[in-house]
C-alpha cells in the first residue's frame, strides 16, 4: 500500500530540488571523472597503469559493499542527515588528495569519497519522494535522471580539462563548490522521521563482506588472469551471500527488504533496471575501442560520439519522467526498449565501413531509448513502496545500477580477452539485454 505524499510546500520545494540536484550531480559525477586523469596519476606518482586502475575498481568496490548498509543507516540516523554527511565526507575526501604526495595517501582519500557518495546516493532517490507530491513524483525522478546522467555525461570533458590545465588532484575536489550549494540549503531538504530499532550490524557487515568477495572474485578472473583464485572467491561471497540472507530473515530491521524483493512487481522492476543498466555499460565502455579500433576514428571524434549518445539520454529522460505521472509506466518503459532495440539492430546489421554521421545517429536512437527507460521505472519503484521504506527502495535501485555497471565493465573485459571486440558481438549481447528487460517490462504485474 502505498502513502499519498503531498510534498513540500513552495518556495521551499524549489530550494530543496536544487539541493538534492546539485547533490547528485556531484556524487554521479564524482563516479566518472577518475577515468580520464588515470595515465596522469600513472606518470605523476611513478606508478603502474594497472595500480592506478585501482583508483577506479576500489572505489566501485565500496560503492557496491556501502550502499544497502548505509541505506539501513538513514532509518536510524535520518535521510537528510545522512545525505549532508556524505556530501561533507566527500568534499573532506577531495580536499584531502590535494595535500597528498603518495599513491597509499591519494587511495585512502579517494576511499573516503566513496563512502560519502555511497551515503548520499543511498537516500538521494529517496528524499526525491518526499519533496514532489505523489502525482508529480514521475517528474521527480527525470530531474533526479537528469542529474546523475549528466553528471556522468560533464564528467570526462571537466576532468580532461583540469588534468590538461592544473595538477591532476585538482579533479577530485574541482566539484566541491556544487557540494556547498547543496549544503547551503540544508534546512529545504525533506526531513524525515527517524524509526526506532536497533541497528543490523551484523547485516551490514555480511552485506559487504558478500558483495566485495564476488566482485573481487569477477576482477581476479576477468582482469587478474587468476581464474581459479576468482572462482574460489566468487564463491566464497555466494556462501557468505547465503547466510546473509538466512540472517536477515531473522531479525526485525533488516539491511536487505527481503519483502520488497519478495513482491514480484518491485522485484522484476529492480531486476529491470540491472539489465538496461549493464547493457547501457556495455555499449559505453565498448564504444571507445570499436570506434578507434575497428573504425579508426580519433580520440576527439570518440569523445564527440559518447557526448552524442548520453545527449541523447539527457533529452528524453525528463520527458518520459515527465509523462510517466499521465501515461503508463509500462508503456513508457517497453517503448525506451524498443527505441534502443531498433538503434542496436541497426549497428548489428550495418556496413563495416560507416561515416560518423551514420553511426552517430543509430547511436542517439540506442541513448534515446535507454533515457526513455530509466526515468519511468525508477518512478514505480519508489511510488510502489510506503514513503517510510523510501530510502530502502532507493538503494536497491542504486545497488541494481552500480552493480549493473561493474557487471557491465567485467563483460567488456571478457569479450576483449576472447577477441570478440572488433565485430558486432557486443551490440548483439546488449541486443539480449535489452529483449530480456523488454519481456520482463511487458510481462510484470500490473
Amino acid at each position: 500500500m502505498t502513502d499519498i505524499h503531498l510534498g513540500l510546500p513552495l518556495p521551499r520545494r524549489v530550494y530543496a530540488i536544487i539541493a538534492v540536484f546539485c547533490g547528485s550531480m556531484v556524487l554521479s559525477m564524482d563516479i566518472a571523472i577518475a577515468a580520464v586523469v588515470l595515465p596522469t596519476i600513472a606518470e605523476q606518482l611513478n606508478i603502474s597503469d594497472a595500480k592506478a586502475v585501482i583508483f577506479v575498481t576500489l572505489y566501485q568496490l565500496i560503492l557496491a559493499m556501502t550502499l544497502l548498509p548505509l541505506s539501513a543507516l538513514a532509518n536510524r540516523l535520518g535521510m537528510r542527515k545522512l545525505y549532508c554527511l556524505g556530501l561533507l565526507l566527500h568534499a573532506a575526501g577531495g580536499l584531502l588528495i590535494l595535500t597528498t604526495e603518495s599513491y597509499t595517501a591519494a587511495l585512502m582519500a579517494r576511499s573516503l569519497q566513496a563512502i560519502g557518495t555511497a551515503a548520499g546516493l543511498s537516500v538521494a532517490i529517496g528524499l526525491v519522494r518526499y519533496i514532489y507530491p505523489s502525482q508529480h513524483l514521475g517528474k521527480g525522478m527525470s530531474l533526479n535522471t537528469v542529474a546523475n546522467a549528466g553528471g556522468t555525461s560533464l564528467a570526462p570533458a571537466i576532468g580532461g580539462y583540469l588534468a590538461a590545465s592544473v595538477d591532476w588532484r585538482w579533479v577530485f575536489c574541482a566539484i566541491v563548490p556544487l557540494s556547498a550549494i547543496a549544503l547551503a540549503m540544508y534546512k529545504t531538504i525533506p526531513k524525515p522521521d527517524i524509526y526506532p530499532g536497533r541497528f543490523d550490524g551484523k547485516g551490514s557487515l555480511l552485506c559487504a563482506l558478500s558483495i566485495g568477495a564476488i566482485i573481487i572474485g569477477v576482477e581476479l578472473a576477468v582482469h587478474g588472469g587468476q581464474v581459479l583464485a576468482g572462482a574460489l572467491t566468487a564463491a566464497l561471497g555466494l556462501v557468505v551471500g547465503y547466510w546473509f540472507v538466512r540472517h536477515e530473515l531473522a531479525v526485525e530491521n533488516p539491511v536487505l527488504p527481503l519483502d520488497m524483493l519478495a513482491n514480484p512487481k518491485l522485484s522484476l522492476a529492480l531486476l529491470a533496471n540491472f539489465l538496461a543498466t549493464l547493457a547501457g555499460m556495455l555499449i559505453i565502455l565498448y564504444l571507445p575501442f570499436y570506434l578507434q579500433n575497428s573504425l579508426g576514428y580519433g580520440p576527439s571524434q570518440v569523445g564527440s560520439v559518447l557526448a552524442i549518445y548520453a545527449t541523447a539520454s539527457l533529452l528524453f529522460a525528463p520527458t518520459s519522467g515527465y509523462l510517466s505521472d499521465k501515461v503508463s509506466i509500462e508503456l513508457l518503459c517497453s517503448l525506451g526498449m524498443l527505441v534502443s532495440l531498433v538503434g542496436l539492430c541497426l549497428m548489428i546489421f550495418a556496413p563495416q565501413e560507416m561515416s560518423l554521421a551514420n553511426i552517430t545517429w543509430r547511436l542517439w536512437l540506442i541513448g534515446a531509448g535507454v533515457g526513455m527507460f530509466f526515468s519511468p521505472n525508477a518512478r514505480m519503484i519508489i511510488g510502489s513502496v510506503a514513503l517510510a521504506r523510501s530510502a530502502a527502495a532507493a538503494s536497491l535501485i542504486t545497488t541494481g545500477r552500480t552493480l549493473g555497471q561493474t557487471a557491465g565493465a567485467s563483460c567488456v573485459a571478457v569479450l576483449l580477452v576472447l577477441q570478440l571486440s572488433g565485430g558486432p558481438a557486443p551490440f548483439i549481447l546488449a541486443a539480449v539485454l535489452v529483449v530480456a528487460t523488454l519481456i520482463i517490462t511487458l510481462t510484470r504485474p500490473r
